[in-house]
Protein backbone atom coordinates (compact mmCIF):
# COMPACT_ATOMS: atom_id res chain seq x y z
CA UNK A 1 0.00 0.00 0.00
CA UNK A 2 0.99 3.27 -1.16
CA UNK A 3 1.48 6.27 0.90
CA UNK A 4 1.32 9.81 -0.65
CA UNK A 5 4.74 10.61 -0.24
CA UNK A 6 5.67 6.98 -2.15
CA UNK A 7 2.94 6.98 -4.61
CA UNK A 8 4.29 6.40 -7.92
CA UNK A 9 2.99 7.98 -11.26
CA UNK A 10 2.01 4.51 -12.68
CA UNK A 11 -0.45 3.92 -9.51
CA UNK A 12 -2.73 6.77 -10.69
CA UNK A 13 -5.18 6.15 -12.47
CA UNK A 14 -6.89 8.59 -14.10
CA UNK A 15 -10.83 7.66 -15.23
CA UNK A 16 -13.46 9.82 -16.94
CA UNK A 17 -16.35 10.60 -14.79
CA UNK A 18 -19.41 8.25 -15.12
CA UNK A 19 -22.87 9.17 -14.16
CA UNK A 20 -23.59 5.23 -13.39
CA UNK A 21 -20.95 5.82 -10.63
CA UNK A 22 -22.25 9.24 -9.06
CA UNK A 23 -22.87 7.83 -5.71
CA UNK A 24 -19.43 6.34 -5.49
CA UNK A 25 -17.71 9.76 -6.58
CA UNK A 26 -19.68 12.48 -6.10
CA UNK A 27 -19.52 12.73 -2.13
CA UNK A 28 -16.05 12.20 -2.23
CA UNK A 29 -15.81 14.83 -5.38
CA UNK A 30 -17.81 17.70 -2.85
CA UNK A 31 -15.92 17.10 -0.31
CA UNK A 32 -12.71 17.57 -1.49
CA UNK A 33 -13.66 20.82 -3.51
CA UNK A 34 -15.18 22.47 -0.61
CA UNK A 35 -12.29 21.60 1.37
CA UNK A 36 -10.23 23.01 -1.21
CA UNK A 37 -12.18 25.89 -2.72
CA UNK A 38 -13.54 28.82 -1.79
CA UNK A 39 -16.99 28.68 -2.92
CA UNK A 40 -19.55 27.07 -1.33
CA UNK A 41 -20.82 24.81 -4.37
CA UNK A 42 -24.32 23.30 -3.15
CA UNK A 43 -25.38 19.71 -5.06
CA UNK A 44 -26.89 21.58 -7.93
CA UNK A 45 -24.01 22.84 -9.11
CA UNK A 46 -22.06 19.88 -9.30
CA UNK A 47 -25.05 17.83 -11.07
CA UNK A 48 -25.43 20.84 -13.60
CA UNK A 49 -22.08 20.07 -14.74
CA UNK A 50 -21.75 16.65 -14.64
CA UNK A 51 -25.59 15.36 -16.05
CA UNK A 52 -24.35 17.80 -18.76
CA UNK A 53 -20.95 17.70 -19.22
CA UNK A 54 -19.81 14.66 -17.38
CA UNK A 55 -17.44 13.45 -20.12
CA UNK A 56 -15.56 16.71 -19.58
CA UNK A 57 -15.03 15.36 -15.78
CA UNK A 58 -12.00 13.54 -15.23
CA UNK A 59 -10.47 12.15 -11.53
CA UNK A 60 -7.47 11.03 -10.25
CA UNK A 61 -7.55 7.93 -8.27
CA UNK A 62 -4.99 6.19 -6.21
CA UNK A 63 -4.42 2.44 -5.96
CA UNK A 64 -7.26 2.07 -3.45
CA UNK A 65 -9.68 3.78 -6.01
CA UNK A 66 -9.91 6.69 -3.41
CA UNK A 67 -10.07 9.99 -5.18
CA UNK A 68 -7.23 12.33 -4.89
CA UNK A 69 -7.67 14.71 -7.96
CA UNK A 70 -10.60 16.22 -9.82
CA UNK A 71 -11.39 18.43 -12.28
CA UNK A 72 -14.99 19.54 -13.77
CA UNK A 73 -15.69 21.48 -16.80
CA UNK A 74 -18.21 22.23 -19.09
CA UNK A 75 -18.09 23.24 -22.94
CA UNK A 76 -20.99 25.18 -24.82
CA UNK A 77 -20.96 28.50 -27.64
CA UNK A 78 -20.15 31.88 -25.46
CA UNK A 79 -22.46 34.65 -26.15
CA UNK A 80 -23.77 33.03 -29.89
CA UNK A 81 -19.92 33.03 -30.89
CA UNK A 82 -17.37 30.76 -30.29
CA UNK A 83 -17.11 27.20 -28.67
CA UNK A 84 -16.00 27.89 -24.89
CA UNK A 85 -14.63 25.45 -22.45
CA UNK A 86 -14.79 26.59 -19.26
CA UNK A 87 -12.65 24.81 -16.17
CA UNK A 88 -15.25 25.17 -13.47
CA UNK A 89 -13.38 23.33 -11.03
CA UNK A 90 -9.94 21.93 -9.64
CA UNK A 91 -9.01 20.31 -6.83
CA UNK A 92 -6.00 18.00 -5.89
CA UNK A 93 -5.44 16.80 -2.31
CA UNK A 94 -3.03 18.34 -0.62
CA UNK A 95 -0.99 15.48 0.55
CA UNK A 96 -0.60 14.30 -3.28
CA UNK A 97 -0.02 17.74 -4.55
CA UNK A 98 3.52 18.48 -6.80
CA UNK A 99 2.77 14.84 -8.63
CA UNK A 100 2.04 16.92 -11.76
CA UNK A 101 -1.45 15.48 -11.51
CA UNK A 102 -3.07 18.56 -11.53
CA UNK A 103 -1.85 19.02 -14.82
CA UNK A 104 -2.69 16.03 -15.93
CA UNK A 105 -6.39 16.29 -15.25
CA UNK A 106 -6.26 20.05 -16.51
CA UNK A 107 -5.18 18.56 -19.86
CA UNK A 108 -7.29 15.96 -20.18
CA UNK A 109 -10.32 18.42 -20.14
CA UNK A 110 -8.59 20.58 -22.71
CA UNK A 111 -7.76 17.75 -24.97
CA UNK A 112 -11.22 16.72 -24.77
CA UNK A 113 -12.65 20.25 -25.42
CA UNK A 114 -10.44 20.42 -28.32
CA UNK A 115 -11.89 17.50 -29.61
CA UNK A 116 -15.57 18.40 -29.06
CA UNK A 117 -14.32 21.73 -31.12
CA UNK A 118 -13.93 24.00 -28.55
CA UNK A 119 -12.57 27.73 -29.67
CA UNK A 120 -11.36 28.40 -26.46
CA UNK A 121 -11.28 27.79 -22.86
CA UNK A 122 -11.57 29.89 -19.87
CA UNK A 123 -11.28 29.64 -15.76
CA UNK A 124 -11.27 31.94 -13.11
CA UNK A 125 -8.59 31.69 -10.14
CA UNK A 126 -8.12 33.64 -6.89
CA UNK A 127 -5.10 36.17 -7.19
CA UNK A 128 -3.81 34.38 -4.15
CA UNK A 129 -3.49 30.98 -6.07
CA UNK A 130 -0.43 31.53 -7.29
CA UNK A 131 0.09 27.41 -7.55
CA UNK A 132 -2.93 27.38 -9.87
CA UNK A 133 -1.80 30.27 -11.48
CA UNK A 134 1.74 29.09 -12.33
CA UNK A 135 0.23 25.80 -13.86
CA UNK A 136 -2.52 27.52 -16.56
CA UNK A 137 0.14 30.03 -17.49
CA UNK A 138 2.97 26.94 -18.23
CA UNK A 139 -0.08 25.26 -20.12
CA UNK A 140 -0.72 28.31 -22.14
CA UNK A 141 -3.25 30.12 -20.61
CA UNK A 142 -3.19 33.91 -20.48
CA UNK A 143 -4.52 36.45 -17.50
CA UNK A 144 -7.14 38.40 -19.53
CA UNK A 145 -9.10 40.17 -16.85
CA UNK A 146 -8.94 40.91 -13.23
CA UNK A 147 -12.32 39.99 -11.61
CA UNK A 148 -12.03 42.42 -8.23
CA UNK A 149 -14.29 41.04 -5.09
CA UNK A 150 -15.41 38.09 -7.86
CA UNK A 151 -15.79 35.45 -4.97
CA UNK A 152 -18.42 35.35 -2.20
CA UNK A 153 -15.48 35.76 0.28
CA UNK A 154 -14.60 39.04 -1.30
CA UNK A 155 -11.61 38.05 -2.92
CA UNK A 156 -10.19 38.87 -6.49
CA UNK A 157 -9.72 36.57 -9.12
CA UNK A 158 -7.85 36.45 -12.44
CA UNK A 159 -9.80 35.41 -15.33
CA UNK A 160 -7.53 32.91 -17.82
CA UNK A 161 -8.35 32.12 -21.41
CA UNK A 162 -6.72 29.86 -23.83
CA UNK A 163 -6.91 30.07 -27.28
CA UNK A 164 -7.60 26.84 -28.91
CA UNK A 165 -7.75 27.69 -32.87
CA UNK A 166 -6.09 30.25 -34.61
CA UNK A 167 -7.67 33.60 -35.36
CA UNK A 168 -10.08 32.89 -32.23
CA UNK A 169 -8.49 35.41 -30.00
CA UNK A 170 -8.60 38.08 -32.82
CA UNK A 171 -12.22 37.32 -33.91
CA UNK A 172 -13.72 37.32 -30.05
CA UNK A 173 -11.37 40.40 -29.13
CA UNK A 174 -11.93 42.67 -31.84
CA UNK A 175 -8.34 42.85 -33.35
CA UNK A 176 -7.42 42.92 -37.12
CA UNK A 177 -5.54 39.47 -38.29
CA UNK A 178 -3.05 41.34 -40.22
CA UNK A 179 0.17 39.73 -38.77
CA UNK A 180 2.34 38.26 -41.16
CA UNK A 181 4.17 35.52 -39.38
CA UNK A 182 2.83 34.05 -36.19
CA UNK A 183 6.24 35.35 -34.11
CA UNK A 184 4.39 38.62 -33.97
CA UNK A 185 0.73 37.63 -33.24
CA UNK A 186 -0.59 38.66 -29.86
CA UNK A 187 -1.85 35.68 -28.71
CA UNK A 188 -0.87 32.30 -29.22
CA UNK A 189 -2.23 30.94 -31.97
CA UNK A 190 -3.31 27.32 -30.45
CA UNK A 191 -2.53 25.17 -27.70
CA UNK A 192 0.28 22.32 -27.79
CA UNK A 193 0.22 20.86 -25.00
CA UNK A 194 3.95 21.84 -23.87
CA UNK A 195 4.58 21.98 -20.21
Amino acid sequence: MSTPATLEASEIQYIQYQSAKETTYLPAIRQMISKDLSEPYSIYVYRYFLYQWGELCFMALDAEDTLIGVVISKLEPHRGGPMRGYIAMLAVKEEYRGKGIATRLVRMAIDTMIEKDADEIALETEVTNTAAMKLYERLGFLRSKRLHRYYLNGNTAFRFLLYVKEGVATATMGYDDTYEDDDQQPFPVAYTGVS
